[in-house]
């Protein structure tokens, strides 16, 4: 009877492991292959291949024209076709077999390793668009990974500039009270109430149009962490006003401690998890800020990709209706959404659990 209960009891934490296993090992995939790009990706961003404007996405083969089976996967080379535009067809007479660790464009990393490899590609003049090109002939592919650099990181920026301003704020507000107690929680309340979008566009259209893309990615951060700091701030106040009278705080205190080391070395690590649940929670949505405005282009410029300024060209209604690939970018954010609110619903149920 009790070893039933027992298990009936692991049921539900084994479930929110598996959970939180699944959320946290895809979120490090995709952040490596973005951070990676340069090299998990067959071209450079900028690459353009002017003869395959809108080229669909490269079909893969195994079999050959002839019907011939092949273990090594391969592409044939595509050519425009000369009865319509922007329409191509496969040559039979020519193929490339998909090579690993091809020389190709050359890229760096985090600003430090440069490298001519990439994790796959194939020989000119054959090509490999996994899923097509752009008006210009740069791979979707290479720039999807390329513009996660910028939409994911942007919006994890971001969120840990509210988390962290939402612990500095919510901290002084709750162990000090009183009129820096209301001063902060009033501003909190405008940050929380106002509408975040028309704020970040308003925010935002004062700012240059032309800068440069680094400029670009820390003024988008800066409009968008902005906006977020309000409700972190109220958690953690409500952390810190519940600690702050526990006995090992006032016995703390009776030894002379100050407030700046009773937050520093006492309440604030309480803060902790619920801050890692709003980081959990803010990421997407400032990840679909940052989306938001540069498909308004009003963040990341061209060249430069991001998740936003590629489905930008999807507002032209040729594009839209003749080439489906073109919108492939803006299904990309939707799993990491979803792992980023598994991660944080896994999270929330394990600070119920200890309370």
């Amino acid at each position: 009877m009790n070893r039933q209960r027992s298990l009936n009891n692991s049921g539900p934490s084994l479930r929110s492991g598996l959970q939180k296993a699944w959320a946290v090992w895809f979120l490090l995939a995709v952040h490596a292959l973005v951070v990676l790009a340069g090299f998990t990706a067959p071209y450079s961003f900028e690459t353009q291949e002017r003869a395959h404007p809108y080229a669909p996405p490269t079909h893969v083969h195994f079999v050959d024209c002839a019907g011939k089976f092949h273990l090594r996967p391969f592409v044939y080379v595509t050519k425009p076709a000369e009865s319509a535009l922007n329409e191509y067809q496969q040559d039979c007479s020519q193929s490339a077999g998909i090579e690993f660790f091809p020389q190709g464009d050359r890229y760096t990393i985090l600003g430090m390793f440069s490298s001519t490899r990439h994790l796959f590609g194939v020989q000119a003049p054959a090509t490999l668009f996994l899923i097509g090109t752009d008006g210009f002939g740069r791979d979707q592919f290479s720039r999807l990974l390329y513009g996660g650099q910028v939409s994911l990181f942007a919006g994890f920026v971001a969120a840990a500039f509210s988390v962290i301003a939402g612990l500095l704020l919510g901290g002084i507000a709750g162990m000090y009270g009183g009129r820096v107690d209301d001063v902060a929680m009033r501003f909190a309340e405008i940050f929380i109430t106002i509408p975040w979008f028309y704020l970040l566009i308003a925010v935002r259209a004062f700012l240059p149009l032309q800068i440069s893309p680094v400029t670009a990615f820390l003024l988008v951060v800066a409009v968008i962490g902005m906006v977020g700091w309000g409700r972190p701030a109220r958690l953690v106040r409500g952390v810190i006003l519940s600690a702050r009278e526990r006995n090992f705080v006032l016995a703390a205190r009776g030894f002379g401690a100050s407030n700046a080391y009773l937050l520093r070395r006492h309440l604030m690590p309480l803060t902790f998890r619920v801050l890692l649940t709003q980081m959990a929670v803010l990421i997407p949505q400032f990840i679909l800020a940052e989306v938001i405005l540069s498909f308004l282009g009003l963040g990341i410029g061209e060249p430069f990709p991001s998740w936003g300024n590629m489905l930008a060209q999807a507002q032209q209604y040729h594009v839209l209706i003749s080439y489906w690939w073109m919108l492939l970018p803006g299904l990309a954010p939707v799993p990491v959404f979803l792992a980023y609110h598994s991660l944080a619903e896994t999270l929330q149920e394990r600070i119920k659990s200890n309370i």
